[in-house]
């Protein structure tokens, strides 16, 4: 057993306090906002150096401005990673019009990930025809990555799929999506074509994914 002798505390009490002192001077030019991140942050380190998921994640059904939230993060986002132009932007917003507008709730839904009250990623599964449902736009915020988000999104649809009654699930991706394209890997789909096509103000390789139900 290691203590301090009274000598010792005496000597980290100064230490101490001015490492409390210089954290406290880091964060108070902190807004409210930033705060929240920074502490989100913490907890991802956390928990993907901890035993287990994190107990405070929660996948939910889209409620009122959820759609519009993630075609701004989805656009900012790949953006953001990959510069995007705004004809991506565009085709979120058509997916997410057209889901709002003729979503089956029997046979189509959405899934939005919350961590702590924020929401940290989506996916949609919608109908393609009565044996093939589509999984679309699957994302995960950059600071929730790692965590395992985007794999219980993408087995919320498998899931679902099954029990409408789907025989297939199809998606369509690009090659540089690295992270998405090993989680669809890990639940089964297989590759089943891929071509390369202009969109998005960059010239990309296209793929069509499939999973047997």
């Amino acid at each position: 057993m290691l203590a301090l002798t009274p000598a010792g505390r005496t000597a980290f009490a100064p230490l101490n306090e001015a490492s409390r002192a210089a954290v406290a001077a880091l964060i108070a030019r902190l807004s409210r906002g930033e705060r929240r991140r920074l502490t989100d942050a913490m907890h991802g380190i956390e928990t993907l150096l901890g035993e287990g998921p994190d107990e405070s994640l929660l996948l939910r059904p889209h409620r009122v401005g959820d759609i519009g939230w993630v075609t701004h993060r989805q656009a900012v986002l790949y953006a953001q990673e990959y510069g995007w132009d705004e004809s991506f932007e565009a085709l979120v917003a058509e997916i997410g019009a057209a889901f709002l507008k003729t979503a089956d709730a029997a046979r189509e839904r959405a899934w939005i990930a919350e961590l702590r009250g924020e929401i940290v990623g989506s996916v949609f599964l919608v109908r393609e025809s009565d044996a093939i449902a589509k999984l679309r736009l699957l994302y995960v915020e950059p600071a929730a990555r790692g965590l395992g988000i985007g794999r219980r999104l993408v087995a919320e649809c498998i899931a679902f799929a099954r029990e409408a009654g789907y025989r297939s699930i199809v998606l369509w991706t690009n090659d540089v999506l690295v992270s998405a394209r090993r989680i669809y890997e890990a639940a089964g789909f297989e590759l089943a074509a891929e071509e390369r096509h202009r969109s998005f103000g960059h010239d990309l390789v296209g793929q069509n994914w499939q999973l047997t139900l």
